[in-house]
């Protein structure tokens, strides 16, 4: 179920037996010479989107766009502020606590929006901690649980691109991320590259030192390797990982 297919009185139904939601959140950015710009947002939406048809998970909106200024020297990246991003998030997350969800689950795609997630989980829970009023009520009916989930460290889409490509996997414009979202896109973009493999690195810089450092965008990988076949599997893979996390997610919360 997709909130935005839904009508308000259909999620005020749903209200009635979960308080659980998804988000997907990703990043507009270069993925190498073959990867789509919308990799990082295209992979964690088709997964909720899966997990929304077969388990009846409220899905929200995709968050498109990410922390990714180091990728801005490639044309087509669009980044947000770490502070943009958070005030983003906070003012997602307080929207639906308004309505009564209380338990917010993050499915990520994109490892430079992992810290600015949970500085922003942090302001968060922060902010109910200090604003704490009416002490006598019990709290437990409108406490707020938080999480984030990233679909390319999970077991079996970890186990699936190590079986399938290797040490050419790599850290970025992965073989396994682009054949998830080719397969999403339903497209697919044969390039030469050279060297096969790109070398490793940190992209903990500015986006004209990353560009000098990747000159095609790519880190560690191999995606000439990908396929869209491949990204068949990384979706059930994905669903799976995801469903398992959801799942004790809201059974604890």
């Amino acid at each position: 179920m997709r909130l935005q297919h839904a009508t308000w009185p259909e999620v005020e139904t749903y209200l009635q037996h979960s308080r659980g939601i998804i988000l997907p959140i990703g990043s507009t950015e270069q993925h190498g010479p073959n990867g789509l710009v919308g990799t990082d947002a295209l992979c964690p939406e088709a997964i909720a989107w899966a997990l929304g048809e077969r388990h009846g998970v409220l899905v929200g909106p995709t968050q498109n766009l990410g922390m990714a200024q180091h990728h801005l020297a490639f044309p087509g990246t669009i980044s947000l502020r770490p502070s943009t991003l958070i005030a983003v998030l906070r003012d997602t997350i307080e929207s639906l606590a308004r309505h009564g969800f209380t338990q917010v689950f993050f499915l990520n795609g994109h490892g430079g929006n992992i810290a600015t997630i949970k500085a922003a989980i942090a302001e968060v829970y922060s902010e109910r901690s200090l604003s704490r009023q009416n002490e006598g009520q019990d709290p437990t009916q409108s406490e707020m649980a938080l999480t984030l989930f990233n679909w390319f460290a999970g077991r079996r889409g970890r186990e699936l691109a190590s079986e399938l490509y290797g040490d050419a996997e790599g850290n970025h414009a992965t073989a396994s991320e682009v054949s998830l979202a080719w397969h999403a896109a339903d497209t697919m973009k044969q390039v030469a590259m050279s060297p096969e493999v790109a070398p490793y690195g940190s992209a903990e810089c500015t986006a004209e030192v990353f560009r000098q450092r990747f000159p095609d965008g790519r880190m560690g990988s191999n995606p000439s390797l990908s396929r869209q076949e491949h990204g068949a599997r990384f979706l059930e893979a994905g669903v799976e990982d995801a469903w398992e996390a959801y799942r004790a997610f809201v059974g604890q919360a």
